[in-house]
């Protein structure tokens, strides 16, 4: 018999970008980023701003191929 049993939890994470910030919200908290830290992201379009998957480490940019620690 084990002891005890873990399971990946699933982060509700929203992603958002205004006023020159990237703004992620997870667990209730909201932490702004700069753009300008990541010129990529600051030229990149909506389309591939919106294009991002949740990874082990933090967000993943699908189309730009950024990762973003979190």
């Amino acid at each position: 018999m084990a002891l005890f049993t873990s399971r990946k939890q699933q982060k509700d994470i929203k992603v958002t970008f205004s006023n020159g910030l990237l703004h992620v919200e997870t667990d209730g908290k909201t932490q702004a980023y700069p753009l300008d830290w990541y010129p990529q992201l600051l030229n990149a379009t909506d389309e591939e701003r919106a294009d991002w998957t949740l990874t082990n480490n933090g967000i993943h940019f699908n189309k730009l191929n950024i990762d973003f620690s979190l």
